[in-house]
C-alpha cells in the first residue's frame, strides 16, 4: 500500500496493489461521505458514459482507524491539474456533456444539499458573512465594488427548477484525461442534489474566455445560473486567498487567477 501522488483535502488516498485504492476520511467531518458514495455512485454510473469511482467495499471503524473507509477500483489517467489539455475548447465540450448527462439522472431520494456537503448546490447566502468579511479585508480596494455587485447579483438569483445532481467539487484535480479528452470524474464526497451552479466554478478557475463561452453555450445556461456560478467562484477565490497558509498549490493558483477571469467576464 503506497500513497497516491496527490491526495485531496477530505480523504487520504492510497494505492492498494495496481488496480485498487483506499480512501480514509481525514476527519470525522468527512466520514459521512463514505456511505453516501457507496450508496449512490453505482446509481450514477449507470447513467454516464464517463467513468466515475466504482466502490468495491467498505472498511469498518476499529482501534487502528476510528472511521469508516472505502475501497475503490483505480482509474488510470492524468489529472487536468497536472496535465492541462492543449485544446481547452474540446475539453470544455467534454465536461459540459458530462454535466448534462449527470444532471439528467433521476435525483429522487438523493441527499439534499446542506450541511452534509457544505451547502454545495444549496443557498449561497450561507456564506454571505464570510464573503463580505473577505471583501472588507482585500488589500486591492479598486475591485471591491465590482465584486460586491457580482456577489449580490448571485444572492438575488434563485433557481426554481427541480433539484438535480450536484458533484460539489468539479475542479482540475478531480477530472482525469487521456490525450486531452475527459475519461473520468472522481471524488464525489460533496455529492448532493440541488442547484448545479456550484459545479460551474471551473469556468473561471480553469477555462479561458473562449473555452468558457463554449462551456456555457454547450450547457445552455441561463443568466441566473451564470450569476450564481460567478458568485460561487468569487466566494471560493476569496476564502482560499484569505487562508493564512494553503499547501494546495493547485487550489492557490486557481484562486489567484479567478478574480482576473471574473473581471474579464464583467467587462464583456
Amino acid at each position: 500500500m503506497t500513497p497516491v501522488a496527490t491526495s485531496g483535502w477530505d480523504n487520504r488516498t492510497f494505492h492498494l496493489g495496481e488496480e485498487m485504492l483506499i480512501r480514509l476520511p481525514s476527519s470525522p467531518d468527512y466520514a459521512g461521505q463514505v456511505l453516501k458514495e457507496q450508496q449512490w455512485l453505482p446509481h450514477l454510473a449507470a447513467g454516464l458514459s464517463v467513468q466515475i469511482p466504482a466502490p468495491l467495499g467498505t472498511g469498518q471503524p476499529s482501534s487502528r482507524f476510528p472511521l469508516p473507509w472505502s475501497v475503490y477500483r483505480w482509474i488510470p489517467g492524468e489529472t487536468v491539474a497536472a496535465h492541462p489539455p492543449a485544446d481547452k475548447t474540446v475539453f470544455a465540450r467534454d465536461l459540459a456533456d458530462f454535466l448534462t448527462a449527470f444532471q439528467r439522472i433521476d435525483a429522487t431520494g438523493g441527499p439534499a444539499a446542506g450541511e452534509q456537503n457544505f451547502h454545495r448546490g444549496g443557498n449561497l447566502a450561507v456564506y454571505d458573512n464570510e464573503t463580505r468579511q473577505a471583501l472588507a479585508n482585500l488589500k486591492e480596494r479598486t475591485c471591491v465594488p465590482l465584486f460586491l455587485r457580482i456577489w449580490e447579483n448571485a444572492l438575488h438569483s434563485r433557481r426554481t427548477a427541480e433539484p438535480v445532481w450536484v458533484h460539489g467539487d468539479i475542479s482540475a484535480g478531480n477530472l482525469l484525461t487521456t490525450d486531452g479528452r475527459l475519461i473520468a470524474v472522481i471524488d464525489f464526497g460533496q455529492l448532493g442534489t440541488g442547484d448545479p451552479a456550484c459545479d460551474l466554478v471551473i469556468a473561471r478557475t480553469f477555462f479561458d474566455r473562449e473555452s468558457r463561452d463554449v462551456f456555457f453555450e454547450r450547457l445552455r445556461c441561463d443568466a441566473g445560473t451564470r450569476a450564481r456560478a460567478m458568485g460561487w467562484a468569487l466566494w471560493k477565490a476569496l476564502i482560499v486567498s484569505a487562508a493564512p497558509q494553503n499547501t494546495n498549490v493547485t487550489e492557490a493558483g486557481q484562486a489567484a487567477r479567478t478574480p482576473e477571469q471574473i473581471i474579464a467576464d464583467a467587462e464583456q
